[in-house]
């Protein structure tokens, strides 16, 4: 793991080191709720539909908000931004305190809308603030690369413990470790001492958000990552909406198993985070993210048509590498060619199309089961997947770094 670690000089930088402390801590609070919270609202109701509107309310803010967020971070001060919506964050979580009863699950559901309207601002200014702090030459890709490796961490190790921790001293104590993660990472980010605050004057209303849309409209660059990493993300909300009953019906495994699977996923992410930024010195970044989406599609494939569950891992890991890279190469090219009083809009325009593809592939694999079977559908989903490198070749220049901004942060 040589690799994963020779960059981590990026920590000398003191206002990065504190934002990439205070997103770990919180991330780790977060995360720690993705089993528990679903757990408790199916205790509480003992529905299954009641579980998955809490699921699908995280995509809802934003949907609806992120791009008017995305306008206001472009005039606020980023770092205020973050530990204000940390502090959102804690006391939106403090809300499920109360959620005691079936008849009180609706407060789960306003907690769940407000947590990820918080999340809604505080993604987007991360993102922008990032590359203010450190710049958009090697420190970026060095940046991008250690938050990747560290939230892999995370996302393999805080979701098992979520649900240990749920199983023995309960949901408050879940809760209150969250909460605390959420005001320690305020109290983190208030040390910031970069301003990142832009000063370019802007449209107000629907005419700043058409700014953001026309930054996008503008750059080949961008509009060609937006769209081919919107096939690709449909795709993987198709292939997780359907992995459970992957796992039980094709692989004839418990339902447990896709822990397995999830772990062998992480485990790539893990390695992905490792060479990323020497991967964007070895590749141009369109050849790079079609090397990267072609080898996803391969993967999905493999992990299909596996044999059994030993196979399975072993493709979910292959899965884990090219869509590390992938997704980290999507980020720095973001950030570099974005103009930077318009990052915080394109930033969340990004986050956007995100959550409106998990909406869509979620939906749309379960139907596509009901036409042509669960073998097929899931066949015909990675092909999808692998529609992202053809659309990448023809959408995105072919030497996107000549329009990067490549600099060191302003002292």
């Amino acid at each position: 793991m040589k690799i994963a670690f020779q960059d981590v000089s990026i920590l000398r930088n003191g206002d990065f080191r504190r934002l990439w402390i205070s997103g770990g801590i919180s991330g780790l609070g977060s995360w720690l709720l993705v089993v528990a919270i679903p757990v408790h609202v199916f205790q509480l109701t003992g529905s299954a539909a009641a579980t998955g509107l809490t699921v699908a309310l995280e995509a809802v803010p934003a949907l609806l908000v992120g791009p008017w967020a995305g306008v206001l971070l472009d005039r606020w001060n980023l770092p205020r931004a973050m530990w204000l919506a940390n502090l959102a964050g804690a006391a939106s979580v403090t809300l499920i305190l109360y959620a005691d009863s079936a008849d009180r699950v609706w407060i789960v559901y306003l907690a769940v809308l407000a947590e990820n309207l918080a999340t809604t601002v505080f993604r987007p200014a991360a993102r922008a603030l990032t590359p203010a702090v450190v710049g958009t030459g090697k420190g970026l890709a060095a940046a991008n690369s250690l938050n990747a490796f560290s939230g892999s961490v995370i996302r393999l190790a805080a979701p098992p413990l979520g649900a240990l921790l749920l199983a023995g001293p309960g949901i408050k104590f879940v809760l209150a470790i969250d909460i605390a993660s959420y005001l320690l990472a305020a109290a983190i980010i208030a040390t910031i001492k970069h301003p990142a605050t832009a000063q370019a004057e802007s449209g107000k209303g629907f005419g700043a958000l058409k700014e953001g849309l026309q930054g996008v409209a503008r750059s080949k660059i961008l509009k060609g990552i937006l769209l081919a990493n919107g096939i690709f993300l449909t795709a993987n909300a198709g292939a997780t909406a359907l992995l459970v009953p992957f796992t039980v019906e094709q692989l004839d495994a418990p339902g447990e198993t896709i822990g397995y699977l999830i772990s062998g996923l992480g485990a790539g992410f893990l390695i992905g985070a490792a060479i990323s930024p020497k991967a964007l010195t070895w590749l141009g970044v369109r050849d790079l993210l079609i090397t990267t989406q072609a080898a996803l599609g391969v993967a999905f494939f493999a992990l299909f048509n596996a044999p059994n569950v030993p196979w399975a891992i072993v493709a979910a890991a292959l899965i884990g590498v090219p869509g590390s890279v992938l997704l980290i190469t999507a980020e720095t090219t973001v950030q570099r060619v974005a103009p930077t009083e318009l990052l915080g809009r394109i930033g969340a325009l990004f986050f956007a199309m995100d959550s409106l593809t998990v909406v869509i592939g979620a939906l749309a694999a379960p139907l596509l089961v009901t036409l042509v079977g669960l073998s097929t559908a899931l066949n015909v989903i990675a092909g999808f997947a692998v529609l992202a490198a053809p659309v990448t070749l023809f959408a995105v220049p072919g030497h996107p770094a000549k329009l990067s901004r490549m600099k060191e942060p302003a002292p």
